[in-house]
C-alpha cells in the first residue's frame, strides 16, 4: 500500500464548499481515483466528498452535531480539515466587539469544538488526523485584520497543544499555512486594499497567486500515513512569501 493511499479513509472538511477547502477536498477524494470518479463530481458540484453538511458551526451543539452526523453517515471519521473561516477588514479602533467575536468563533472556537468532537471517534478507530487551516497571518501581522490574525495565530497554538495531548492516541494534529490563494475571499481583498495585487507578486518567489488546487498536495500527505510522525508542524503553502526577509 502507498505511503499516501487514503483508500477506505473517511474525511470532514468544514467550509468545504468553495476556495481553500474544496480543493483539499478534492485532493483527498482524488488520492483513491478508481474509487473516488462520482466523489470527485459530487466535490465539484456540492463541495463535499460524498454528503454535504450543513450546520453553523460558531453554535456548539451545532458543531459537534457536524461531526457526529459525517461519522454516522459515511460509516465512520479518520481525518477533520479544520478550515472554516471568514475575515472582516477594519483599521483595529472601527472593530465592534461583535465583530470580533464574530471573527473569533467561527475560525477558532469552531476548530476547538469540531476537534473535541472528533476526538471520540478518532481515538476509538485507533487513531486519525486533524488538519488545522491556519493562514500566512499566523506569522504575520497586518493592520487591516486585527480578528483574524489572532484567530489564525490561535490555531497555531491550539494545533501544538492538541498535538501534545493527543499524540498518546496516535491522532497527529498539523496546521497548514496559505498564502496568498485566488478565492473569493482574497479577490474581495484586493478590491479593498490598494496594491495588494502588486505587493504580493513582488514578495512572492513564485510570483504568483496560490489556487486552491495547490493546497491539494499537502491535504493528502498531511492525512495519510506518510506523516505519521509529524504532528504539531505549521507548514507553510505559500510560494516562498514566508521565506522572504
Amino acid at each position: 500500500m502507498s505511503l499516501f493511499d487514503l483508500h477506505g479513509k473517511t474525511a470532514l472538511v468544514t467550509g468545504g464548499n468553495g476556495g481553500i477547502g474544496l480543493g483539499m477536498a478534492q485532493g483527498l477524494a482524488r488520492a483513491d481515483e478508481a474509487k473516488n470518479t462520482e466523489a470527485v463530481k459530487a466535490l465539484q458540484a456540492l463541495g463535499a466528498r460524498a454528503i454535504s453538511i450543513r450546520a453553523d458551526l460558531r453554535v456548539e451543539s451545532a458543531c459537534r452535531a457536524a461531526v457526529d452526523e459525517a461519522a454516522g453517515k459515511l460509516g465512520r471519521l479518520d481525518i477533520l480539515v479544520n478550515n472554516a473561516g471568514i475575515n472582516i477588514r477594519k483599521a483595529p479602533q472601527d472593530y465592534a466587539l461583535e465583530e470580533w467575536r464574530l471573527v473569533l468563533e467561527t475560525n477558532l472556537t469552531s476548530a476547538f469544538v469540531a476537534s473535541q468532537a472528533a476526538y471520540l471517534h478518532l481515538k476509538r478507530r485507533g487513531g486519525g488526523k486533524i488538519i488545522n487551516i491556519g493562514s500566512m497571518m499566523s506569522l504575520f501581522g497586518a493592520s487591516f485584520v486585527a480578528p483574524y490574525g489572532a484567530s489564525k495565530g490561535g490555531i497555531v497554538q491550539l494545533t501544538r497543544a492538541l498535538a501534545c495531548a493527543w499524540a498518546k492516541d496516535n491522532i497527529q494534529v498539523n496546521a497548514v499555512l496559505p498564502g496568498w490563494i485566488d478565492t473569493a475571499l482574497t479577490r474581495r481583498a484586493r478590491k479593498e486594499v490598494a496594491g495588494l495585487h502588486e505587493r504580493v507578486l513582488a514578495r512572492t518567489p513564485a510570483a504568483r497567486w496560490g489556487t486552491p488546487a495547490d493546497l491539494a498536495g499537502v491535504a493528502v500527505f498531511l492525512s495519510s500515513s506518510g506523516s505519521d510522525f509529524i504532528t504539531g508542524a505549521a507548514i507553510p503553502v505559500d510560494g516562498g512569501y514566508a521565506s522572504q526577509g
